[in-house]
């Protein structure tokens, strides 16, 4: 009996600190996060947008188009929301891709896809604030193992920056007369 008695109390304990561990854990990570929710060292970008949510995928989807990148789809998830009877601040994504540099990846690893094509997303703070994100090139390709990509991949990195940049007003393309 004393030997049940022993295994029984760490799993109280386990059980106890775990109610103990929880809030702290949780209040950390609030702590830790910025206004969008995203940790700053996480594989996400986040931009501040000067613009809508509208505006912002209005110009992103633009500047894809003049770029000759295909649009796959927008998806509005506060009306999404709306159709459920909920509310959700204005939420929209963009997916989009270039088979010129996606095709590579896939031939590397296929389970990229699932990553791909790219996806950003424009939402509204409770505060107001239009924030774009996107997750970082880099991230995926460490996610799906993909090698000897490396170029690909800067591309990747540098048109998103770009593109995001002048979607959001915050970019030299964007501040140009």
């Amino acid at each position: 009996m004393q030997c049940q008695a022993t295994t029984q109390r760490p799993s109280i304990l386990r059980r106890s600190t775990a109610r103990f561990l929880l809030p702290v854990v949780a209040a950390v990570a609030v702590s830790v996060m910025g206004s969008a929710g995203v940790r700053a060292d996480s594989d996400l970008v986040v931009k501040t947008s000067t613009h809508s949510v509208k505006e912002t995928i209005d110009a992103l989807a633009a500047k894809l188009k003049e770029k000759g990148v295909a649009i796959i789809a927008r998806v509005d998830h506060a009306a999404g929301a709306k159709t459920a009877g909920m509310s959700l601040q204005p939420t929209e994504l963009l997916i989009f891709g270039n088979p010129k540099l996606g095709t590579p990846l896939m031939q590397s690893n296929r389970t990229i896809g699932l990553d791909l094509p790219m996806k950003v997303l424009a939402f509204e703070d409770a505060d107001g604030t239009v924030k774009v994100a996107y997750t970082a090139p880099s991230a995926l390709i460490s996610r799906h193992g993909v090698t000897g990509q490396d170029k690909v991949v800067e591309a990747m990195t540098k048109a998103l920056q770009g593109l995001t940049d002048a979607a959001a007003g915050t970019g030299a393309a964007a501040k140009q007369p």
